[in-house]
């Protein structure tokens, strides 16, 4: 009897390849590995991906053979491409009665469907809204449900390194990195921990996680000068951190991206959820672990904080996403 087929979207991100990985070792499935670049392909096969398609959300035509003989899907997309998220989750709504289980990454705090949610109302400071970037992780996650299809979410923490990506070159040369983050703590969340409870769901299927949202974090919040730390010890030198102003901030990277920053700040991503310890029987990984040792994938943290980064300094990323409308 053949393998169900699931196709690995962003198969070459960080999420992306320890997930592949870990599909590979359990040959549960016929894992398909999406891939953008043709130059990325050969990484997908050794980390054991049975199938490598080309695939762009922005391209529609790159969809159907992508598809084809799919039985799961696990769906992750760059904030920016949400518009292409949306066309694709009505695409595979169209495709119901084949796809039978959709995983989706997305982000704490998009809980309109089981939370009271007023997008027009700020928890801590009067006349402000929720995060546009919040908002739009839950309209990714409504697409896929309002398509009909069996959904299972994953609603992450703010992921480990990726705040640090944009000082990566500071931090090699001269030892430090800045953002408007300060003495507020957040239990930020190792990328190969969402990729573990990925794999559980889609290896335990629809039937136990279908209509299921999960809050995945780290085991501790920290703060920055803790985060400092941490990436002082496995780098074998101190790195120090540089407070910098929400001002300064915006003017780096765009208002979008820091309002969501600002809601950081307030403290909402501060708490520890069980969720990852129900689905995998162990705690998260530490920081500390994270930069120290290789996931399945075979890089660890550290390794992996020189790698690509949407966010780049004088850029507003969020720009045109920023005027999608619901």
């Amino acid at each position: 009897m053949s393998k169900p087929v699931v196709l690995i979207t962003s198969a070459t991100g960080r999420i992306g390849r320890e997930l592949v990985a870990r599909l590979a070792a359990a040959d549960q499935f016929t894992v398909r590995a999406c891939s953008f670049s043709p130059e990325k392909a050969d990484t997908l096969r050794e980390l054991g991906a049975d199938d490598v398609v080309h695939f762009d959300l922005n391209d529609s035509a790159t969809w159907d053979g992508a598809l084809d003989g799919v039985s799961a899907v696990y769906s992750a997309s760059l904030d920016p491409m949400l518009e292409g998220h949306l066309a694709f989750s009505r695409a595979l709504g169209e495709r119901r009665d084949q796809i039978k289980h959709v995983v989706r990454i997305s982000c704490m705090g998009a809980d309109t469907n089981t939370a009271s949610y007023d997008p027009d109302k700020h928890s801590s400071r009067a006349g402000a809204a929720i995060p546009l970037m919040l908002q739009h992780y839950w309209w990714g996650e409504k697409s896929l449900i309002d398509a009909g299809l069996n959904v299972t979410v994953l609603r992450n923490n703010f992921f480990m390194n990726h705040l640090l990506k944009t000082d990566s070159e500071t931090i090699d040369s001269e030892g430090w990195f800045s953002n408007p983050l300060g003495s507020a703590r957040n239990s930020f969340v190792a990328t190969r921990d969402i990729a573990e409870a990925a794999a559980v769901i889609l290896s335990e299927g629809p039937e136990r996680h279908g209509d299921k949202f999960y809050d995945i974090t780290g085991p501790e919040p920290q703060s920055m000068n803790e985060i400092a730390a941490d990436l002082g010890a496995a780098m074998g030198k101190p790195i120090e951190y540089r407070a910098q102003s929400m001002e300064d901030f915006e003017r780096d990277f765009g208002s979008t991206r820091a309002e969501f920053f600002e809601y950081l700040t307030n403290g909402f991503y501060c708490r520890c959820s069980p969720d990852f310890y129900n689905l995998t029987g162990h705690k998260p990984t530490s920081y500390a672990d994270y930069l120290a040792t290789p996931g399945v994938s075979g890089e660890t943290g550290l390794e992996e904080l020189w790698q690509g980064n949407l966010w780049k300094k004088g850029e507003d990323a969020m720009k045109d996403a920023a005027q999608l409308k619901q």
